[in-house]
């Protein structure tokens, strides 16, 4: 069982035959990418990912055709010996939910599109009385559910997506974290008005530090309320490889070392099974953590910067005898390195004893090299709250050692460097271990980037694909990708389907989304600039837009013969 001592106690859901929450382990999703109404191709997913080690499978149902396939799914899966719950995941179309709550084990609904029309992004005035209205109208269409869900004994889960909060929450919440639980509270409010508590809450993001912001926030407001609800993690629309494994693990591996989530998905755009290994690593690395966790420090860390760190987060290697590849620093020694010779006064904590700690005092380091040997995050947050308590402002490089393999070292190094970065603790990383200087140069710049501290490349947000997306992602990302890859700082979101497509919009600065079959809309922000391009028209005219926007540059071309 992978359980560990600091997890959040939440009460059991059973969703089909699998227990989530209360003293189960932390249980695996994922996500069929074929079309549900394609039972055959669907079967054949899911019989995949159950024998990789997917726990729970959830499919797309887009409308009635779809909710009548998941019966067949179900029996099929079952004739075949196979008892993984089956997920509906509804929007915009209510109708579906209440059709398909006969077949399958849970029903996701997403409380941005579920009763509510599709955002328009405008201001709007919301009196008490239209608000109330509003939530009037989301009970009548939603409270036929519940109380389906409650006589079947199905699951529900209420899941939030940043990118498609309604025009309601964000005129008066914002579109902020605030916005995404009280979004999430509306329907919860109403299953327990039916005394229904066979749900858990996910409150996704294309962003880990609002991933990880919006989940803490609900666990505050649940633990005011008294509520035990199960949650599940992840970071929506994460992208492929390294990147999409460096996002996910930031998020999902941040919350988890906290104690945070029952169930997780690792959201790739790739072949659903290849999600199922970092989940696997993810949940053993969070199964190793023990200990007290403390409470992160929320307000923003005042340092003073010497000339040779990078105002936006610096990376730091250990010079070797094979070319160096890119990196701020090189250091050539260990203790006190070489920096103390360059006319920077830096030095180790490599204790978790304060005692130990005040004897930095007379030191007056211009450069600290935080190097827990245990419970890392643990004695990092207790460190960061030493410095505040003294108002000491020197700037902290995360030294962190692995010795894992490269699979194990994108998991353990996001979360407990992005754990911290994302909360603003941190000026810097240095990884060390038995790897490549270009392996640890890549990716300690991949999770300064993941940590929205500083853009050295493209960063692409791609959904992970399922029934709904309207042309080959993988493929299509690969190829924007080739193209647009040498653009620092330009973020570039390629989405299957409009269902998530504007919202998430919003935290890029171009989209390339799916509208219709054969057809592609172009966004600027949350705005459509363009509509139903043709396919094969599509990526040129995306670069025309970012080369309109200013914001192309041609990239480098090696002229080494």
């Amino acid at each position: 069982m992978n359980s560990f001592v600091r997890r959040r106690k939440t009460r059991e859901v059973r969703v089909g035959t699998v227990g989530v929450g209360g003293d189960n382990p932390i249980r695996i999703q994922s996500m069929t990418t074929s079309p549900t109404s394609d039972i055959k191709a669907t079967v054949a997913q899911i019989v995949r990912l159950s024998d990789a080690g997917c726990e729970i499978a959830r499919v797309t149902v887009q409308g009635k055709r779809e909710a009548l396939a998941c019966e067949g799914i179900k029996n099929r899966l079952i004739q075949l010996g196979y008892t993984i719950p089956l997920v509906a995941d509804i929007h915009f179309y209510p109708p579906a939910a209440l059709l398909v709550a006969e077949f399958v084990d849970k029903v996701r609904i997403n409380p941005g599109n579920f009763a509510d029309r599709r955002a328009t992004f405008k201001v709007l005035e919301y009196s008490d009385q239209t608000y109330a209205e509003e939530l009037e109208k989301i009970a009548e269409k939603f409270i036929p559910l519940v109380d389906k869900c409650k006589r079947l004994k199905r699951a529900l889960r209420i899941g939030v997506n940043h990118g498609s909060l309604s025009d309601r929450i964000m005129n008066r919440f914002g579109d902020t974290p605030l916005g995404m639980v009280e979004s999430a509270l509306e329907y919860a409010h109403i299953c327990r008005a039916h005394d229904y508590h066979n749900f858990l809450f996910s409150m996704k993001s294309s962003n880990p530090k609002v991933m990880i912001a919006t989940y803490r926030l609900l666990v505050e407001r649940m633990d005011e309320l008294g509520w035990d609800y199960p949650l599940h993690l992840g970071v929506t629309e994460a992208g492929e490889g390294e990147d999409g494994r460096i996002k996910s693990a930031m998020g999902t591996g941040a919350l988890l070392l906290d104690g945070i989530g029952d169930t997780i998905r690792v959201s790739l755009t790739e072949d659903p099974w290849h999600e199922i290994d970092p989940c696997k690593r993810l949940i053993a690395f969070a199964s190793e953590y023990k200990g007290d966790v403390i409470v992160p420090i929320r307000e923003k860390r005042q340092v003073t910067l010497p000339s040779n760190l990078h105002r936006s987060g610096t990376v730091i290697l250990r010079r070797t005898e094979v070319t160096m590849p890119k990196a701020d620093i090189v250091v050539e020694c260990d203790d006190p390195f070489d920096l103390n010779q360059q006319g920077t006064q830096a030095c180790v904590v490599d204790s978790s004893d304060e005692a130990d700690w005040e004897t930095l005092k007379c030191q007056s380091p211009s450069m600290v090299f935080l190097r827990p040997r245990e419970r890392r995050i643990e004695t990092a947050r207790r460190f960061f709250a030493w410095l505040k308590k003294w108002d000491l402002k020197w700037p902290v490089i995360l030294n962190f050692t692995y010795e894992c393999s490269y699979e194990d070292l994108i998991i353990r190094a996001s979360s407990e460097m992005g754990s911290l970065l994302c909360d603003g603790l941190g000026e810097g990383i240095f990884i060390e271990g038995p790897y490549a200087p270009a392996t640890l140069s890549d990716l300690s710049f991949n999770i300064l980037q993941a940590a929205r501290m500083r853009m050295v490349k493209t960063d692409f947000i791609s959904c992970p694909s399922c029934g709904r997306t309207l042309f080959d992602l993988q493929m299509v990302t690969k190829r924007i990708r080739e193209r647009t890859a040498h653009l620092p700082g330009v973020k570039i979101a390629i989405m299957g389907c409009i269902v998530n497509g504007p919202g998430e919009m919003a935290d890029a600065d171009f989209g390339y989304v799916g509208s219709k079959p054969g057809k592609i809309d172009l966004y600027v922000g949350r705005e459509c600039v363009e509509r139903n391009i043709d396919f094969d028209d599509a990526d040129d005219r995306l670069v025309e837009l970012i080369k309109a926007h200013g914001l192309w540059q041609e990239p480098l071309v090696n002229t080494c013969t």
